[in-house]
């Protein structure tokens, strides 16, 4: 059974930093591109960023370039998201997720596993 399991979030003032870690397991994962979601309360899932599992190809949303940093340790089937200088408008839940192949890695609705997500608030 593939599980993708989210840790790392929490409650922290802006410009603050966190560390999100997605574990994977079930199954094998080198041909999969792994992202991160966020969801903010009323909006839709929002593309964060993707890492192809050789990590040769890295993706972010242009609007987080420069600020959160996508890295991965397949040693321990681990991804990573460094967010650096959070902001109030960041607050959202936090999904780790997981597709076949490196085509249209922004969209949600083409990944076939997720995790069950973990909350980011940033207070001003």
């Amino acid at each position: 059974q593939v599980q993708l399991v989210e840790s790392g979030g929490g409650l922290v003032q802006a410009g603050d930093s966190l560390r999100l870690s997605c574990a994977a397991s079930g199954r094998t994962f080198t041909s999969y591109t792994m992202a991160w979601f966020r969801q903010a309360p009323g909006k839709e899932r929002e593309f964060v960023a993707a890492i192809t599992w050789s990590g040769e190809i890295t993706s972010y949303a242009n609007s987080l370039k420069g600020r959160f940093t996508i890295s991965r340790d397949n040693a321990k089937n681990t991804r990573y998201l460094q967010m650096n200088s959070l902001k109030p408008e960041d607050t959202a839940v936090y999904y780790c997720a997981a597709k076949l192949g490196v085509a249209s890695i922004t969209v949600p609705d083409l990944y076939d596993y997720w995790g069950q997500g973990t909350q980011v608030t940033v207070s001003s």
